[in-house]
C-alpha cells in the first residue's frame, strides 16, 4: 500500500479477528466496521455493566455490548441516517428548504421554516434516540449505561434523557486500546 511505502511500518486495521478484550456475538463478525468494534471496545473498558453506545456521526449507530464480570460481547447495532444527513437530505432534496445548523430549538412548534427544521430534526431524533435506547435496553441486561459519542453528540446532550457518559472522543479511545492489544511488528 502507499501508506507502507512512505512509513517505516505496518499499519493495524481494525476487524473482528483482532484481540479485542470482548465477542463479537453478531450473525457474521466481518460485517461490523471498525468504528463500532472500537466503540464497543472503548464503552466496555468505561463501565462495568452492559452499555450502549450512541455514536453521532454520517450513520446514527447504537452499539449494544452485553457486560458481565464473566464475559464481555457486543450483541448487535441499530443503524440510522445521522442528524447531519438527514439536514443535508432536507436541504438537497427540496427546493424550498434551507440547510440550518442544527442546535435545539426555543419550541417545538417552529414559527418559520429554520426553527421548524430544527425542531423536526433536533427534536424528533431527540425522541428517536430516547426511544431506541428503552428499546434496547428491554434486550440487555441491567443495569446498562448509555455513552453518547460523535460530533454532533453535543447538539442532543442537553434535551436527551438517556446519556450517563458523553464522550465525544470514545471512538479514538477504542483505536488506542486495540492497538495496545495488537501492537504490529516491524
Amino acid at each position: 500500500s502507499i501508506f507502507q511505502n512512505h512509513f517505516p511500518f505496518r499499519p493495524l486495521f481494525v476487524n473482528s479477528t483482532l484481540k479485542l478484550g470482548l465477542e463479537i456475538d453478531i450473525d457474521n463478525p466481518r460485517e461490523l466496521g471498525p468504528d463500532l468494534i472500537a466503540n464497543g471496545v472503548a464503552g466496555s473498558k468505561l463501565t462495568d455493566t452492559s452499555v450502549i453506545i450512541i455514536d453521532f456521526g454520517t450513520a446514527l449507530t447504537f452499539t449494544c455490548v452485553e457486560q458481565t464480570p464473566q464475559y464481555k460481547k457486543i450483541r448487535g447495532v441499530s443503524i440510522a441516517p445521522g442528524l447531519g444527513s438527514a439536514v443535508r437530505a432536507l436541504g438537497s432534496n427540496t427546493a424550498q428548504l434551507p440547510h440550518v445548523h442544527l442546535s435545539p430549538p426555543e419550541k417545538a412548534i417552529g414559527t418559520n421554516t429554520i426553527h421548524s427544521i430544527q425542531s423536526g430534526i433536533v427534536l424528533g431524533y431527540a425522541g428517536l434516540v430516547d426511544s431506541m435506547v428503552a428499546r434496547l435496553k428491554t434486550e440487555l441486561p441491567e443495569p446498562c449505561k448509555v455513552i453518547a459519542t460523535g460530533g454532533l453528540s453535543s447538539v442532543l446532550a442537553e434535551i436527551c434523557t438517556s446519556f450517563d457518559i458523553i464522550d465525544p472522543w470514545l471512538t479514538l479511545d477504542g483505536l488506542r486500546h486495540i492497538f495496545e492489544e495488537n501492537k504490529p511488528t516491524r
